[in-house]
């Protein structure tokens, strides 16, 4: 009788007897994210889900990652399949609005430069010594876009999928953080409180609103068709947006699916982030690297920024090369506030709007033309 009561109680006891420092250090790590989402505010839709993963996942016994656990089970049907991602960029369509672009097209070009730090990141990680499929991935946190990495790290790293994944949300929403020191470093006092003339207000036809998105899939898809998949459900969601025929499908698209899609990734990212893969010095780099990546697309778009207003004659403030990336709309948000306080006559929400926009798109191009030049290379 004695036995069997110390073998209950043993049983009992096992999660705690068999919880490791490294289990204990990521249990750690993801009340530390649950904190940053409920606490701090930052990303709470994927850092709370993220961080609970983490924490299911690291109680030992709980075997939730093992063959036929439950977490396993939605990985492999959603994220190894690369389906949520994609579902992702499905609810982002549906919610962008490209009208901004149409007052002036030529703010695209900063959320071209805006994607600068994708390829020199990828550089970075070969030179310190990455293998070139997990430089890939680790370059696409330049991207600013979580659901493209996701994507890029699903399919060529997914061993880095758990790091590259939280190193994009976090530095997604520590854009007002780390990017105002920046923009003051590479900018003059002048530069900041010029006033730009107001975007020209275009009245935009239902044509051209619905064609857009069809033009970019037909046009991007043949440049860079292995992006097809990322850009054509955005141009789908917009598409479901703008036809103005198809409400429950946009509200879907917009509400429920990206809602359930979102739960469900940040619950499968948090379920990779296990002790023994995730508590390496690589970690460690992928979230410099990542750094250095924000950096260098702010750097870019702030140099690209400078230039256009040389050439315009000095109609362009150079902070809104900064919305040239994808964090959107916080990029955007965080040049308007920068100008407002050195100018409070200087309003840049409508370019930066744009420029931001435009970087959406801009990082789903460059991770496509980046995946579709090593593929033609047979490298990737």
């Amino acid at each position: 009788m004695g036995d069997a009561v110390a073998a209950a109680i043993g049983g009992f006891l096992q999660g705690i007897g068999r919880l490791g420092p490294g289990d204990a250090l990521m249990i750690a790590v993801g009340c530390a994210l649950l904190y940053l989402g409920i606490r701090r505010g930052l990303e709470p839709l994927l850092l709370v889900p993220i961080g609970f993963g983490a924490v299911l996942v690291n109680i030992p016994g709980s075997g939730l990652m093992a063959p036929g656990g439950i977490l396993r089970v939605v990985y492999d049907a959603g994220v190894a399949t690369e389906l949520f991602p994609v579902l992702i960029f499905l609810g982002i369509g549906a919610l962008t609005d490209f009208g901004p672009l149409f007052g002036d097209p030529k703010l695209l070009l900063l959320g071209a430069a805006g994607q600068l730090g994708i390829f020199i990141t990828l550089l970075l990680a070969l030179v310190i010594g990455f293998p070139l499929r997990d430089s890939v991935a680790v370059g696409v946190i330049g991207a600013m876009d979580g659901p493209t990495a996701i994507f890029v790290s699903t399919k060529y790293a997914p061993h880095l999928l758990g790091a590259v994944s939280v190193a994009a949300y976090s530095y997604m929403s520590l854009v007002p953080v780390v990017q105002p020191p920046i923009m003051r470093l590479l900018t003059t006092k002048e530069e900041r409180r010029r006033v730009m003339p107001p975007v020209k207000s275009v009245e935009v036809s239902r044509a051209a609103r619905v064609l857009l998105p069809i033009v970019v899939t037909i046009v991007g898809g043949l440049l860079a068709p292995q992006g097809v998949p990322l850009l054509g459900t955005l141009m789908l969601g917009n598409l479901l947006r703008e036809s103005g025929v198809v409400d429950r499908l946009r509200d879907a698209a917009q509400n429920e699916i990206a809602n359930v899609v979102t739960l469900l990734l940040g619950l499968c990212i948090g379920a990779t982030m296990q002790a023994d893969v995730f508590r390496r010095p690589q970690t460690l780099l992928v979230f410099g690297l990542g750094f250095v990546a924000i950096v260098l697309d702010t750097a870019a778009g702030i140099a690209f920024g400078k230039i256009y207003g040389l050439l315009s004659g000095g109609r362009i403030n150079p902070l809104i090369g900064a919305a040239g990336i994808s964090a959107y709309p916080m990029a955007a948000r965080v040049v308007q506030r920068i100008g407002q306080q050195e100018n409070r006559k200087s309003y840049l929400l409508m370019p930066a709007m744009a420029a931001n926009t435009g970087g959406q798109l801009g990082s789903i191009m460059a991770a496509s033309v980046m995946l579709a030049v090593l593929a033609g290379l047979g490298i990737v």
